[in-house]
């Protein structure tokens, strides 16, 4: 089982930015719906999502269709960064979590590579103080880089800094071009290493 992965993938931290700024003039922060895994502001802006959900953060697993949202079509490098992904993406979200804000401890479902599909999440602003333990090992994740994270394994998210940390989390579909990028070029199920 990885826990996790630095992607070969690489974005600009200064195009990203803008782009947050652009999605942020919206105003359409949703506080995230599972309000018993965190303190303080976790909230997201959903870029693509299941169609007809109830709650713009929620991904529904009986529905098979995304869509983009109009703040994507708004937002030119997120979508391009979204394109980048040569596989199929279900969703993008922008998540933020506030200066001062914890997420608990907890695992989330079917979201490791051997499960078909992954959770990236590719950092936009980010401070020293956010603390992410994954699998009991704190994690440096810097803007613009790309990481396959395993969290069907336990984590949390502390942000003592004073500013927000916002990450940009891309769901999709293993393909032959993430077994590329993980090394499993021959289709067999990876185990261990990061």
């Amino acid at each position: 089982m990885i826990p996790y992965l630095k992607l070969p993938l690489q974005f600009d931290p200064v195009r990203l930015r803008a782009d947050l700024q652009t999605a942020q003039d919206f105003n359409q922060w949703t506080a995230h719906f599972n309000k018993t895994y965190y303190n303080g502001d976790w909230s997201g802006i959903a870029l693509r999502t299941t169609k007809g959900t109830r709650h713009p953060l929620y991904i529904d697993p009986t529905v098979t269709e995304f869509t983009d949202t109009p703040v994507l079509a708004q937002c030119p490098y997120f979508a391009e960064v979204v394109r980048s992904f040569h596989c199929p993406v279900e969703t993008a979200r922008l998540l933020r979590l506030g200066a001062g804000a914890s997420i608990k401890a907890h695992s989330d479902f079917a979201l490791e590579y051997t499960d078909g599909k992954i959770r990236v999440h590719i950092p936009v602003v980010t401070n020293p103080q956010v603390d992410f333990v994954l699998n009991g090992e704190r994690l440096s994740l810097l803007p613009g880089e790309a990481w396959f994270l395993n969290v069907n394994l336990v984590h949390s998210v502390h942000n003592g800094g004073e500013t927000d940390r916002v990450h940009l989390v891309i769901d999709c579909e293993v393909n032959d071009w993430v077994r590329e990028m993980f090394g499993d070029t021959d289709g067999t199920e990876l185990r261990g290493g990061s």
